[in-house]
């Protein structure tokens, strides 16, 4: 008798777990399902992918699909369900004298070339250019995909600040006040040794913004970009939240308070960006989400130097044969020291939505500038996401706003700032 009752047990116990698993699969599935809903209503806007000045040639041609390391094209947009992207015109901190400055601005000028190759000849019947909140929700109900235009590096105004007029006629629609290193305008979350830069903790080089720097933040406010302050300077994010009569974001940052890079934004500037109206886009950059080890950082530094892959024109110019060992390189270094994982993203999504409320909180990637994570390693895998962030219990609302209604938002309300600047000049 006890034997046939242990095994009666023991079968039940089986029956019980072959239940369960049934159920969470079934669950899943659900959750899944309701996730691809969520996911194919939403606008879903990346605030920030860096581009070469090779794309929208054939060399990277964003009508196809890719191979590594291009992260983001129209194809892989599809797949992902990736609606819109800010294709970055960036240009490296390097030297502020005349040919530095001359070497930034044509620079500058060739990625807007780019960015308008694929959107006004190239793909023009599957992506659109879109310069207001309006034609991103128009070009969406088309169907297309969208592209937007934002500036990473104040350096390519330094001394010309009528440029900023110019580079709004290009599309332009938001202004990075700075990269790494201190320019004219502004100082740097992270100064340059080798340029010289005084360190913050030694008072920087401005304090914040210049005379220059103020006046440039003005101009965008009078033109319609939004000032952005990822790359800033604590003191210089306030000074421009301060000053800036529209909300400002920060195009590409993570919380401080989770991973105390100096990259980061601290609960102070996140209450203030937010109290102005503002958008933190929290970026699914590996260092920004959890701390990389130093030997890691060492040893991808030494290969992408071996390699001759220092800047981002290099690493996309390079050999196939140079590309694939660094991707080999990389890919054994993940191994050893993970990446971050879509779930340490949304820690970070949750402490910002828990201090600044849903309606200041956003998502990008800074694919081919560093970004990318498990999970969410090229725009084919956004919807993972969105699927996170069920998972966590957002409703459809909030993920809409995380997504991309608080950064259009943002882009109505600078828009309506530039109106009312412009009746109070007549």
């Amino acid at each position: 008798m006890r034997g046939k009752s242990i095994g009666g047990l023991v079968l039940g116990a089986i029956l019980l777990l072959g239940t369960s698993v049934s159920a969470r699969a079934d669950e899943d599935a659900a959750l899944r399902a309701r996730a691809h809903e969520i996911h194919d209503r939403v606008i879903a806007i990346d605030t920030h992918v860096d581009i070469p000045t090779s794309f929208a040639t054939p060399a990277y041609d964003p009508g196809e699909d890719n191979p590594a390391p291009v992260l983001v094209d129209i194809p892989k947009m599809e797949k992902g369900g990736l609606d819109g992207v800010f294709f970055i015109v960036y240009v490296p901190q390097t030297e502020r004298d005349p040919a530095g400055e001359s070497a930034a601005i044509s620079k500058a000028f060739a990625k807007f070339a780019a960015i308008h190759r694929m959107a006004d000849n190239q793909n023009a019947d599957r992506i659109g250019l879109a310069t207001s909140a309006a034609d991103v929700r128009r070009l969406n109900e088309e169907g297309k995909k969208v592209a937007l235009i934002g500036i990473e590096n104040g350096f390519v105004v330094d001394h010309h600040p009528e440029l900023l007029d110019i580079y709004y006629e290009l599309g332009a629609r938001y202004f990075g006040l700075v990269h790494n290193g201190h320019n004219d305008l502004a100082d740097s979350a992270q100064p340059k040794e080798s340029l010289g830069d005084k360190p913050n903790d030694a008072g920087g080089e401005h304090q914040g913004l210049s005379p220059m720097g103020e006046a440039v933040v003005r101009r965008c406010n009078d033109l319609g970009i939004m000032v952005d302050i990822s790359h800033s300077a604590k003191s210089t994010a306030l000074d421009a939240i301060r000053l800036s009569r529209a909300p400002v974001i920060a195009s590409h940052s993570s919380v401080h308070a989770l991973r105390a890079h100096p990259r980061n934004m601290d609960d102070e500037t996140m209450k203030a960006m937010a109290a102005k109206g503002g958008v933190i886009q929290i970026v699914a950059f590996d260092d920004y989400l959890h701390e990389v080890p130093k030997a890691k950082h060492k040893a991808r530094g030494e290969a992408a130097k071996r390699l001759g892959l220092t800047s981002l024109e290099a690493f996309f110019d390079a050999s196939e044969e140079a590309k694939a060992e660094f991707r080999k390189i990389s890919d054994e270094l993940d191994a050893e020291y993970p990446r971050s994982t879509l779930s340490d993203l949304i820690d970070h999504i949750d402490y910002a939505v828990t201090l600044v409320g849903i309606d200041h909180v956003g998502i990008a990637s800074d694919f081919q500038g560093g970004g990318g994570i498990q999970g969410w390693r090229d725009a084919g895998e956004t919807f993972n996401v969105t699927l996170e962030l069920v998972r966590r219990g957002y409703g459809e609302e909030e993920i809409a706003k995380l997504w991309g209604g608080n950064i259009l938002r943002v882009m109505d309300e600078v828009e309506a700032a530039r109106k009312q600047g412009a009746k109070q000049v007549e």
